[in-house]
């Protein structure tokens, strides 16, 4: 006899006791594989299957609808979904613009409906599809229905600093940290009251849980939601995985642990781990060890070739901080290789420039920060600084109440410095109102040499048309 999950995701609520706001409607609905209820049923058939309202139109985020495509792969429009037969509208061309849904799609529409498992990082772009359709919507006047899903790397830390203007993309179209503590719900809600985006939406929100969860304490069946985040243990580490596909290290894709294996064909893994975990430990992180291995992808960075690095290990979820993890590598690696060690420099996610490193980072300053060994404390002020802003403002938009944090992990010991580096809601909750007012190794990335040149802070974003 299996045992029922602890929590209730919004699209289970949807369809049960708040299906009214779907009853005799038209509805549109932005999901992908994740959209599935807590018994593993797609939102796609399930709200397809019923007789009491008509799914209209499917749209698909980054990566497609049924979850198929790599990153930055265009995903063509204009299709019949296979299972439903329904229409299907890709919201991840290969122009800027197709990142909206077409005015001509939503009025259509009576209400739309928003499915997505997010992972709890600012560079995930699901809840950029989400505010974007918001935007669309709210000038035509058709609701949204947004189903809220736990954060699974918890929603009760924070950690980075906040997109700067002139650095806002697809991957930071608002001013988030890079780990943000909240839920795609809690974002529709930020997004209005501090973005300005008018729409007339409903989140559905989850029952039972809480701030300090993780997602294995939900209950829930976790489905990727996108081809490289196959783990939990991923999720965990991506706020500052992700930082590596502004550089030309793999971040560990055509492996199984991508984001939490980083290395390239130059790397000392021994080496790495220990120079990071040294600097780490002096400045009080820990909740981590830093394995040295080698590995070779079987597709994008450094395929075929054998690559040193390291594998992230968390030991301790409460003491471990990402970002600044990550931050520590990527110092390591420029003290350590400055001959070989780079900068992606080919167009990232519609951007040419700034540079990839600069729209993850929020702005030209982590790049200079490592290029300049600057001590991982100064770096953490600065994001504190950054971030004070945010940390008030999000208090105003959170639906969930805190609760101790789970046991999730023996605490455990300080890496070591030397050798192996061993080192009660409501149903529903209206959105508040707007607040007032050197020599390198071969470059892995194709049909491109890499600049010397790096783009100045501050320029202005230019969009490019991605290949299909």
């Amino acid at each position: 006899m299996s045992v029922p999950p602890v929590v209730r995701p919004g699209l289970d609520r949807l369809l049960s006791e708040e299906i009214g706001h779907l009853v005799g409607r038209r509805v549109g609905l932005i999901c992908n594989a994740s959209s599935i209820t807590s018994d593993l049923r797609h939102a796609a058939d399930v709200l397809a299957a019923r007789e009491d309202l008509e799914l209209v139109q499917l749209f698909g985020p980054e990566h497609g609808i049924r979850g198929d495509a790599q990153d930055m792969i265009a995903v063509g429009g204009g299709q019949v979904d296979r299972r439903t037969g329904l229409p299907l509208h890709s919201l991840y061309g290969q122009r800027e613009a197709s990142l909206w849904p077409p005015d001509e799609l939503i009025s259509q529409l009576d209400v739309l409906v928003f499915d997505i498992q997010d992972v709890g990082s600012r560079y995930y772009t699901y809840v950029y599809t989400m505010a974007h359709a918001m935007e669309v919507a709210g000038r035509l006047d058709v609701p949204v229905v947004v189903c809220d899903r736990p954060n699974p790397i918890g929603g009760h830390l924070v950690e980075g600093n906040v997109v700067q203007e002139g650095f806002r993309s697809f991957v930071g179209r608002y001013k988030l940290p890079n780990r943000h503590g909240m839920t795609a719900g809690e974002l529709a809600r930020y997004f209005q009251g501090e973005e300005g985006i008018v729409c007339d939406t409903t989140v559905v929100e989850m029952q039972g849980w809480h701030r300090s969860m993780y997602f294995e304490q939900t209950g829930l069946p976790w489905v990727l939601p996108s081809p490289n985040m196959p783990t939990i243990d991923t999720a965990l580490v991506y706020p500052g995985g992700c930082f590596f596909e502004g550089t030309l290290l793999s971040e560990g894709r055509g492996q199984t642990r991508p984001f939490e294996i980083v290395g390239a064909p130059y790397i000392d893994g021994q080496q790495w781990a220990a120079d990071a975990t040294r600097e780490l430990v002096e400045a009080g992180y820990g909740g981590f060890v830093l394995r040295p291995l080698v590995f070779s992808p079987t597709f994008h960075k450094h395929v075929g070739q054998s690559c040193g690095g390291v594998q992230i290990h968390v030991t301790d979820r409460e003491a471990f901080r990402p970002v600044i993890t990550s931050v520590a590598l990527l110092k390591a690696a420029w003290r350590r290789w400055p001959e070989s060690v780079r900068w992606r420099t080919l167009t990232y996610e519609f951007v040419a420039d700034p540079i990839a490193i600069d729209l993850l980072g929020g702005s030209a300053a982590l790049r200079h920060e490592v290029e300049n060994d600057v001590p991982l404390r100064a770096i953490q002020e600065r994001w504190d600084l950054e971030r004070a802003e945010f940390d008030a403002q999000r208090l105003r938009y959170l639906l969930y109440e805190d609760a101790p944090a789970p046991v999730v992990a023996a605490p455990a010991p300080a890496p070591e410095l030397a050798g192996e580096a061993t080192v009660k809601s409501k149903a529903r909750r209206s959105a508040p109102k707007p607040s007032p007012a050197r020599q390198t190794a071969p470059s892995p990335e194709p049909d491109s040499t890499v600049s010397s040149e790096t783009p100045s802070e501050g320029r202005h974003l230019s969009t490019v048309e991605l290949e299909p």
